[in-house]
């Protein structure tokens, strides 16, 4: 793999010292590697060509798209070798929010509020040949949250069970009445800050971005930065947000709360689970 990525960069980059590539991580259906501290590399794992050009043909023209509608920086392609598989952009600068909680989360409302406006504003038209729908439905996050939460039962609190319980017992919200082009994925590991300052710097991993209900997006706004931040980023978000919008919103955080401290649990990535339960009583309160 390592062969293949220094071919692709010197017939992209010729000239350019090439430091040995470090893995960051591995998706479903590609590997990540940093090189030299600038440059991101996403490498297809599919073994068939044609699906390795289309992977690459669409995150980079997504990339390019949300490059234009972004608010905040994001990953910008450097080159795409279609025939490799292959997809480089330039690191951005900062560490991920949840490695880095900032002193002063409200602010960061406007920034992300005006963010997810501006994202969830664009005309589907330009992006549905990017990205898929995804339709899944409030009782099937729910039959998952009901499965996440029987994972970590015992590693939560009496009081924490009751809260978590209780909700589990409720009807789920209406289906949205519109959907719109979403992060979809927009959590603390994927919002970038300045350590010194607590600014936000970029937002990364755009793998999940979908057409699909814009509350997701906010959803992970509350989870993760807490309602009083969620209710000060609707105050920058420029698009109506009424009573059932929150009553998703507040579901939606929830059940991915839940998901991230059965991850956490279950893979040992305890971050994700000790950063759950910290925010257990705030999510599930009301």
């Amino acid at each position: 793999m390592q062969d293949l990525i220094h071919v692709s960069l010197r017939r992209h980059l010729p000239g350019r010292e090439i430091g040995t590539p470090t893995l960051l991580g591995e998706g479903s259906d590609h590997l990540a590697y940093e090189i030299d501290g600038e440059i991101i590399v996403r490498v297809s794992k599919s073994a068939d060509p044609g699906e390795r050009q289309e992977a690459v043909r669409r995150e980079a023209g997504l990339l390019a798209l949300v490059a234009r509608l972004s608010t905040l920086p994001v990953p910008e392609p450097v080159f795409a070798d279609e025939e490799a598989g292959v997809l480089a952009y330039a690191k951005l600068p900062g560490v991920p929010l949840n490695e880095h909680p900032v002193a002063e989360p409200g602010r960061l409302a406007e920034p992300l509020g005006r963010f997810a406006g501006r994202l969830h504003d664009a005309p589907l038209d330009q992006v549905e040949h990017l990205v898929p729908r995804d339709v899944y439905p409030p009782p099937a996050w729910l039959a998952d949250a009901e499965r996440d939460y029987r994972a970590v039962a015992g590693h939560l609190p009496p009081d924490g069970r009751r809260r978590v319980e209780a909700f589990l017992g409720r009807t789920p919200p209406p289906e949205p009445k519109a959907v719109a082009f979403c992060h979809n994925d927009l959590g603390a590991e994927h919002l970038l800050v300045d350590p010194a300052s607590g600014a936000l710097t970029g937002v990364i991993d755009w793998s999940d971005a979908a057409i699909t209900d814009p509350v997701r997006d906010l959803a992970l706004i509350y989870r993760d930065l807490g309602p009083e931040v969620f209710d000060r980023a609707l105050d920058h978000y420029g698009r109506r947000c009424d009573a059932a919008d929150r009553e998703r919103a507040a579901f939606y955080a929830r059940c991915s709360l839940l998901e991230d401290i059965a991850y956490g649990v279950e893979t040992g990535a305890r971050r994700y689970a000790d950063n759950g339960l910290a925010n257990l009583d705030r999510t599930f309160s009301g």
